[in-house]
């Protein structure tokens, strides 16, 4: 992910044409499909003994994370990247979580199913949302709704379909796995294109660095009094949100220029999650759940 982002800051001007061109929108819809079809069925039918926790992570997703994300907002100034930084907080949970939950020995199955209600509320919410917080008429709802109901659910939908009546092979699934990883590294690529580095990116810094902070606090609250594997899948659905679909949103409400901080929060939170994957792996004896055939 580091040498996608330098990528992108090295050779901004053709990512940027590329990103002018629905670059970021194609390679989004590429990811989430992918993504779909390694999501076994049997997987998200063991979800119905942690609805409440499921619930209250949706619930959080659309309240406490874009109020948030608006607070952490405050420290950028007007303009294209604070409109960046709103964005990150109506993103569904980040795709990868699914996997780092399964690293930290944790409830895999609820962490696939709260991706797939955060993407859902998402596409509903994300336009009204943003259009209260960013306060002027530049952002339109309709549009916004339209744009992730192409490239976000019309893909999920169809991923989850074809693998219900079609199951995948290991190696079908690998190719998945690993077409979802190269699609997230030039998602990377093409967000750090928009990055023109001066002093105002400290304020972004700092504002990504509040968010993440407060939406980690926020998963452990949630997670309080529920069984490890759920708490540990509360915490990196919620402190981890999808900052490719993020800067899908900030692309189709505010323009291309308010992608610019995904590509930061989109290394940091990744680093984020794998390390906190890792530390929870650590106290866990137990075998890791699995979210489609070994």
């Amino acid at each position: 992910m580091l040498a996608a982002a330098a990528a992108g800051l090295r050779i901004q001007s053709p990512l940027a044409w590329l990103d002018a061109r629905r670059g970021i929108s194609i390679l989004l819809a590429a990811l989430v499909f992918a993504t779909a079809v390694t999501i076994d069925p049997a997987a998200l039918r063991r979800l119905t003994g942690s609805w409440r926790t499921l619930l209250a992570a949706l619930a959080a997703g659309v309240t406490v994370l874009p109020a948030l994300s608006w607070a952490a907002s405050r420290v950028v100034a007007a303009g294209s990247l604070r409109n960046g930084v709103l964005a990150v907080g109506v993103a569904p949970c980040e795709i990868a979580s699914v996997a780092t939950t399964a690293m930290a020995d944790g409830e895999a199955a609820l962490a696939a199913g709260i991706l797939i209600g955060t993407t859902v509320v998402a596409v509903a919410a994300a336009g009204p949302i943003l259009t209260l917080e960013a306060g002027h008429a530049a952002v339109h709802p309709g549009p916004v709704i339209a744009n992730l109901a192409l490239i976000v659910a019309v893909p999920l939908a169809a991923g989850l379909v074809l693998r219900a009546v079609a199951p995948i092979g290991a190696r079908a699934q690998k190719a998945a796995t690993v077409t979802a990883t190269l699609t997230v590294a030039a998602l990377v690529a093409l967000t750090a294109a928009e990055v023109h580095l001066s002093a105002s990116y400290l304020g972004v810094a700092a504002a990504l660095a509040l968010f993440l902070a407060g939406s980690a606090v926020t998963g452990r609250l949630l997670g309080r009094g529920a069984p490890r594997p759920a708490a540990a899948a509360v915490l990196l659905t919620t402190s981890m949100r999808d900052f490719a679909i993020a800067a899908g949103l900030a692309t189709a409400a505010f323009g291309p220029a308010a992608a610019a901080p995904l590509g930061l929060y989109g290394i940091v939170v990744l680093i984020w999650g794998t390390a906190v994957g890792a530390a929870l792996r650590g106290r866990s004896g137990g075998p890791s759940p699995a979210v489609g055939p070994a």
